[in-house]
């Protein structure tokens, strides 16, 4: 049976290494969790390093300008990974095209102006019209907190036809905004899928994201052993199961987006039912905790 831990401190002299998650464990996109806060801050105080490590499809100043406006402290981190961050990397270098639909949101312009300077000196990226364009990036629905993927059923149908490969910014598929849940571009790209049309992936539980990761701890001269590192995270297809594809132990915070399995107690999940839930997923988990602290 997996091992419920009250709190990070019980396991923490064991890692050099957090990869943390951000929505459902640090914060709900409205507020921190003061107590996740003061986990990371106490885990840096001890000698860890904490990479916040995070599906959002934004470069990463990006993710630092959304933390600062939340009131998320400085020192309770020390770089940031992203989804977007990744896939720049693919968009940059043409995985879908020159010439690309968006499929997202105003407020993730970025992922397109905000150039990298490894990629400056690439042919530029045209965002166009859909009938223009060798390729989609979606970065979520464009009315977020009220569409759903099968608002998207016509516009995909047309995208298959044309043979256009989507560009997922972000893997997630659901996240709780405050009280409320809305879909991610991976819910849309999941349906593209199942519609015959083929999507890329760069954030978790895919390789991409952790590549990038080891690659910005080894240029801040950080080079961990993995069996050193603990992937963090409420997603069970994505933060967990993306650290076991990795080789690292994870740490599932049950009082996420699973929440409500787990019994009355957020802070104390029922282990009975977190094991038949695992079960159930087909997927394990080194420690569960109610939520970080």
């Amino acid at each position: 049976m997996v091992r419920v831990i009250q709190n990070l401190a019980e396991i923490s002299q064991d890692y050099d290494v957090l990869y943390c998650d951000l929505w459902g464990c640090l914060h709900n996109g409205a507020v921190p969790y003061p107590a996740a806060v003061a986990a990371l801050q106490s885990f840096r105080a001890g000698g860890g390093t904490v990479v916040l490590m995070t599906n959002a499809p934004r470069p990463s100043a990006y993710v630092r300008a959304q933390l600062d406006r939340l009131g998320v402290p400085r020192d309770a981190w020390d770089m940031i990974v992203s989804s977007g961050d990744a896939a720049q990397a693919a968009l940059f270098t043409g995985a879908v095209g020159r010439r690309v639909y968006h499929l997202g949101p105003d407020k993730d312009l970025g992922f397109f102006e905000d150039v990298p300077d490894a990629f400056r000196s690439e042919p530029p990226i045209a965002r166009v019209p859909l009938a223009e364009a060798e390729g989609i990036v979606c970065t979520g629905p464009f009315e977020e907190l009220t569409e759903t993927p099968e608002d998207y059923r016509a516009t995909f149908l047309y995208a298959k036809a044309k043979g256009l490969r989507l560009l997922c910014t972000n893997p997630d598929q659901i996240v709780d905004f405050g009280d409320r849940r809305i879909y991610c571009a991976g819910a849309l790209a999941r349906l593209y899928d199942e519609m015959g049309g083929e999507s890329l992936y760069f954030g978790k539980p895919y390789p991409p994201i952790y590549d990038l990761a080891r690659r910005r701890l080894g240029e801040a001269a950080h080079d961990p052993d993995p069996s050193r590192i603990l992937a963090v995270g409420d997603g069970i297809a994505t933060d967990i199961r993306g650290g076991l594809g990795e080789g690292i132990d994870t740490l599932f915070v049950t009082g996420g987006l699973a929440a409500d399995e787990f019994g009355r107690d957020v802070e104390a999940p029922d282990a009975a039912l977190l094991a038949d839930w695992l079960a159930r997923q087909e997927t394990g988990t080194t420690f569960a905790i109610g939520r970080l602290r």
